[in-house]
């Protein structure tokens, strides 16, 4: 079943038979089998998924996701989700997905070098083509990236390498500088307060959590709770976030010891605050939660964390929520870049990756919001009905329809 709803939109656009078939499925899925050796007596076997949802647009897009729970369903659903961002953002990819289920935090160096090794040599004709960009994503960093282009010598041919060897500065905060930049926006625009002004939550504390927190402290917002796996830390005078940020690190991930109180992941979500930001993992606001937001804004940090059943429920509460697809657009704008520069010989520094990042996000934020005002519908349906619209223009103009 499709993230977005066909059928719904096409009260709203006309949506052609031919097109419909081809959006309702993806256009290519793999289940392979890697199996490495990692030393004289082991052998390591898993699976591995990659999805190509539509490629209408340009090349299928995606990070390499690494989770003992990766799923092929759950690689086609991510897929999809980035077909709709890259077209909302009007960044030329389409839509891709790679899952490895491995446990990452149970391989070492070692291990996790050989595995990207295999990963490369058993999709290597499609990396050497172009058709497949990827980059990290939960489980991957930098230097899986880089491992992969080592294997293929080819700096266009995945994203998000270190800026040692061909990557961009200020890709690594990329996903949260673009949640940083929706969350200003929205703030101002829905919420009439400047961020000085407002109290925010934040569910995670991994890469787009922290870079997020770190954004919206250094621009005056009260970040008031923040968690990880294991629970998180809520203070209503405000977190101390770069201390919170070195702390969590320097004890395993742990807030012990910080200045507020013990909070869980599900009494963070229903905090009373101004902002919450959902940036851990998808799925986490029910039907059932979402009738106990005590928020007027949620930016979505994380993919796909609102389920469907729980979209309508925010809609007729009178919360705003600015979808995942603008607001977490970050990481593939970055990508954008870098693989321009790669095929360019451009550099672009960080200060231009943040200036790029903000005014492609604005230009979509003021897309979207003048879309829900036009249509009278919710920020996620006017998201998709934008997003959509664009990729039909893509395949009608490429003959496809």
């Amino acid at each position: 079943m499709p993230v977005i709803n066909l059928e719904r939109l096409s009260e709203y656009v006309e949506v052609p038979e031919r097109a419909w078939l081809l959006l309702e499925k993806p256009e290519k899925e793999m289940s392979l089998r890697l199996s490495v050796r990692t030393g004289p007596d082991r052998m390591l076997i898993t699976d591995v998924f990659v999805v190509y949802y539509n490629t209408a647009r340009g090349a299928a897009k995606g990070g390499i996701r690494m989770s003992a729970e990766v799923s092929l369903e759950e690689t086609r659903k991510l897929a999809e989700l980035m077909v709709w961002k890259t077209a909302l953002t009007h960044i030329p990819f389409g839509g891709g997905k790679s899952g490895i289920c491995l446990d990452p935090d149970q391989l070492d160096s070692f291990q996790k070098s050989v595995v990207m090794q295999e990963y490369v040599h058993i999709l290597k004709e499609d990396l050497l083509a172009g058709a497949y960009i990827p980059a990290p994503d939960m489980g991957t960093s930098p230097r899986e990236m880089a491992i992969i282009f080592g294997e293929l010598h080819i700096p266009q041919a995945v994203t998000g390498k270190p800026p040692s060897v061909g990557g961009l500065p200020g890709r690594e905060e990329a996903t949260g500088r673009s949640v940083f930049a929706a969350t200003r926006l929205a703030a101002g625009r829905l919420l009439g307060k400047p961020l000085e002004e407002v109290t925010v939550a934040i569910q995670g504390f991994g890469n787009v959590a922290t870079h997020s927190a770190l954004f919206l402290a250094g621009a005056g917002a009260r970040v008031v709770a923040v968690s990880g796996r294991r629970g998180g830390l809520y203070n209503e005078r405000g977190i101390d976030v770069p201390q919170t940020v070195r702390t969590y690190s320097a004890q395993g991930k742990s807030f012990a010891g910080l200045s507020g109180d013990a909070v869980t992941n599900q009494e963070l979500l229903v905090l009373p605050v101004d902002i919450l930001i959902p940036a851990a993992s998808g799925g986490v606001i029910t039907e059932e939660v979402a009738g106990r937001l005590r928020c007027p804004l949620v930016v979505e940090g994380a993919n796909d964390p609102v389920t469907p059943a729980a979209s309508p429920v925010i809609e007729e509460a009178g919360i705003a929520d600015v979808p995942d697809i603008l607001a977490n657009a970050g990481g593939v704008i970055a990508s954008y870049v870098e693989w321009r520069n790669a095929k360019s010989g451009s550099f672009t520094s960080k200060d231009e990756v943040y200036e790029f990042i903000d005014q492609i996000v604005e230009r979509s934020f003021e897309e979207v919001k003048a879309t829900a005002e036009a249509n009278g519908v919710g920020w996620r349906t006017a998201s998709h009905l934008l997003a959509l619209a664009e990729v039909l223009t893509s395949m009608r103009e490429r003959a496809w329809i």
